[in-house]
C-alpha cells in the first residue's frame, strides 16, 4: 500500500509541475504510444517526492527522453524510484 500512495503523489506533483520541465511524466495509458529506451533510477536520504521527481526529470534529460514514467517508489529513511523513459 505504501508504494502505491508514493507512486500516486510521485504521479500527482508530475502532473502539477509537468511545464517546468523538459522531460513530462506520463501514465501507463500514454506510455502504451511511445517507444521505451531504458530506465532510470535515483535514491536519495531524506529527499521529498518532489526533489525525486527533480533528481528522475535530470536523468530522464542526460538520456534524450522526452517522458518517462514511474515504475517504481519506494519510501522511508532512504527514497528510491525507477522511471520508464521514452522517445
Amino acid at each position: 500500500m505504501k508504494i502505491k500512495t508514493t507512486v500516486s503523489a510521485l504521479t500527482i506533483l508530475s502532473v502539477l509541475s509537468f511545464g517546468a520541465f523538459a522531460a513530462d511524466s506520463i501514465n501507463a495509458d500514454q506510455a502504451a504510444n511511445r517507444q521505451a529506451i531504458g530506465t532510470v533510477s535515483v535514491g536519495a536520504v531524506g529527499a521529498s517526492p518532489m526533489d525525486m521527481h527533480e533528481i528522475l526529470n535530470q536523468k530522464a534529460q542526460e538520456k534524450g527522453a522526452s517522458s518517462y514514467r514511474i515504475i517504481e517508489a519506494r519510501t522511508g529513511d532512504h527514497w528510491h524510484a525507477t522511471a520508464e523513459l521514452y522517445k
